[in-house]
C-alpha cells in the first residue's frame, strides 16, 4: 500500500499526494534516477569513538559481509541531535551484546543523500534565520515547527521522497535489527522491506513529521505516547489512533556509560556542593549562531565567579570554530585566560580523566571531527554540576539542566516535561532570566542538590532506560 496515501488508516487527500509525488519527481530531476542502481556496503571502524565498537557502514564495491549480531543505527546528521540519539543507541546495543552498525544516510553519494542534504541545508539556514529576525521566527519558523510539521499530511511527502533511499539497503538482510534516530532513515529501511524496525521519535511534541508506518515507534514521555497514540491534533477532525504494537513509550535514549554512572556521579555533584567547590557549568553552544549572543551573556556573567573561584566554565564549540573566533572578538577576557583542546580528543579525554579531583578556571574545546565533537559533551557531562543547553535531544539527559530558549516551538515541550521531572530549570528565555538563575545556582546549592536528587529517583523509576528498550524492540521486531 502507497504509505503517502494512507496513513494509520487514514485516508490522505488526492491533492496532497500528488503534491508528495511532484516532490520525489522533483529530487529525481535535480540529482538524478538511481532507482536500479546497486550500492554495495562497507565496514570501518569508527576510531574516535574508541571503546564503543561501532562499525561504519560506508560505500564499497562488493557485497556487505554482515558481522555477526548486528544492531544498524539509521541515522542522519541535523544538527548534533540525531547523532547524539544515535550513539546512546548503538551504546546500548554494544552493552546488551550486538555489534553496533552506523548507516548516515547523507553520506553517501546517492539521489536519497543528496536529497537529505539539501532539505538539512534547507532547515539549517531556517534555523539561523530564526534567531536574526524575529519577524521571519514569530511568523514562519515558530508556527511551522510547533503546527505546520504537525499534520499528518506532512508526512505524506516525507514518505514520498524517502522511497528515494531505498537503493542504500540491497545488502541489508531483511531481518536485520535497525533503529532509525530520524523519520527519514525508519521510513527508508521499512520502504526497502525490513522488519524489524524501530523509529526512536526524538521530541516530546507529537508531529505528523516523525510517523513511519510499518515500524515500531517509541517515544521517551507519557505525554508523547497518548498525543502519537491519538494522533492528536494532526488533522482538523478526529483521526483514527496509531493500532496495537505500533507505539511504545520507553524512557529516555541514554548512553550505558551515562545511565550506568548516575547514581556516583550524582553523588559526586552533591558532595561538591556540601564542601562549596567552585560550580562546573558545560555549555554546548556548537555554530550557527542559535542562542550564540544568549551564551556570550552567560559566559561574560560567569567571568567574575571563576576569577573568584566560584564557578568553573566549560565550553563545546562542537565542529565550529568559527563561534570561537567570534567569543576571543567580543570577550577576550574569557578567551585570553581559557585552556583550550581544539581537535585534541585525547588531550580532552587525559583532562577529563583528572576532574574527579578539583579543577578551576574556563576551558574550551573543538572538533572538526563530527564525533568526537558531539562525545565531547558526554565525556564533560559525567563530571558538569549543571548543563546549559536549549531544550533539545539534551533535555532528556541525566543531568542537572539549566534551560535556555528553545529553537522552534516543537522544543518547548522538552524543557516543559524537563522542569516537570524536576532534574533542570523552567526555560529561560533572556540575558537577564539566564543570568539571575546562574546567580542563584552558584549561591544556592540546594537547587543543584535537588536536581541530583530528582536524577536518582527518575533513574531507579528505569525512566532512563529507554535505550535499551529500543534495542530490545529492535531484535524482537514485530
Amino acid at each position: 500500500m502507497d504509505k503517502s496515501s494512507i496513513i494509520f488508516g487514514n485516508p490522505i487527500d488526492a491533492k496532497t499526494v500528488r503534491k508528495a509525488e511532484k516532490s520525489k519527481a522533483k529530487f529525481i530531476k535535480k540529482f538524478g534516477d538511481d532507482s536500479k542502481t546497486l550500492y554495495h556496503l562497507g565496514l570501518e571502524p569508527i576510531k574516535q569513538i574508541d571503546g564503543m565498537g561501532i562499525q561504519n557502514l560506508v560505500h564499497a564495491d562488493t557485497p556487505l559481509v554482515m558481522p555477526e549480531n548486528p544492531l544498524i543505527v539509521g541515522n542522519i546528521r541535523m544538527g548534533f541531535g540525531h547523532y547524539r540519539i544515535a550513539l546512546a543507541i548503538a551504546s546500548c546495543a554494544r552493552h546488551m551484546g550486538r555489534t553496533p552498525l552506523w548507516l548516515d544516510l547523507a553520506s553517501f553519494d546517492s539521489t536519497g543523500s543528496k536529497m537529505i542534504r539539501s532539505q538539512n541545508d534547507l532547515y539549517s539556514l531556517g534555523s539561523k534565520l530564526s534567531q536574526k529576525i524575529g519577524l521571519f521566527n514569530k511568523l514562519v519558523w515558530e508556527p511551522m515547527n510547533s503546527e505546520g510539521f504537525r499534520k499528518i499530511t506532512y508526512n505524506a511527502a516525507d514518505q514520498k521522497n524517502s522511497e528515494l533511499l531505498v537503493p542504500l539497503f540491497c545488502d541489508i538482510p531483511k531481518d536485520t535489527p535497525y533503529v532509525g534516530t530520524h523519520v527519514w532513515p525508519s521510513q527508508a529501511a521499512v520502504h526497502a522491506g525490513l522488519t524489524h524496525v524501530v523509529n526512536a521519535i526524538p521530541d516530546n511534541w507529537p508531529m505528523g513529521l516523525h510517523l513511519a508506518e510499518g515500524s515500531i515507534h517509541t517515544v521517551q514521555t507519557p505525554f508523547a505516547y497518548m498525543g502519537y497514540k491519538k494522533l492528536n491534533g494532526m488533522a482538523k477532525y478526529p483521526l483514527k489512533p496509531m493500532p496495537d504494537g505500533s507505539l511504545y513509550r520507553v524512557g529516555h535514549y541514554i548512553d550505558h556509560e551515562l545511565v550506568s554512572n548516575i547514581e556516583a556521579d550524582c553523588a559526586a555533584r552533591t558532595e561538591r556542593m556540601k564542601r562549596g567547590e567552585p560550580v562546573r557549568f558545560l555549555m554546548t553552544v556548537g555554530g550557527a549562531g542559535a542562542g550564540g549572543d544568549l551564551y556570550l551573556a552567560m559566559a561574560k556573567h560567569l567571568m567574575p565567579y571563576v576569577k573568584k573561584g566560584m564557578a568553573e566554565l566549560w565550553i563545546n564549540f562542537g565542529d565550529h570554530l568559527s563561534m570561537w573566533e567570534v567569543f576571543k572578538k567580543k570577550l577576550p577576557e574569557l578567551t585570553d585566560c581559557a585552556d583550550t583542546y581544539f581537535d585534541d580528543y585525547e588531550g580532552l579525554k587525559a583532562w577529563a580523566a583528572t576532574l574527579d579531583g578539583a579543577s578551576s578556571g574556563v576551558t574550551a574545546f573543538c572538533h572538526k571531527d563530527i564525533f568526537e565533537a558531539v562525545y565531547s559533551t558526554n565525556l564533560l557531562m559525567r563530571h558538569a554540576d549543571v548543563l546549559v543547553t536549549k531544550p533539545s535531544e539534551l533535555a532528556f539527559y541525566p543531568v542537572p539542566k539549566l534551560m535556555m530558549r528553545h529553537i522552534g516551538g516543537h522544543e518547548v515541550y522538552g524543557a516543559v516535561y524537563a522542569r516537570e521531572m524536576g532534574d533542570a530549570t523552567y526555560e529561560c528565555e533572556t540575558a537577564s532570566a539566564l543570568c539571575d538563575m546562574i546567580d542563584s545556582l552558584i549561591s544556592d546549592k540546594a537547587l543543584i542538590t535537588a536536581m541530583c536528587g530528582r536524577i536518582v529517583d527518575l533513574y531507579r523509576a528505569g525512566v532512563y532506560n529507554g535505550g535499551y528498550e529500543v534495542v530490545r524492540l529492535a531484535i524482537e521486531g514485530k
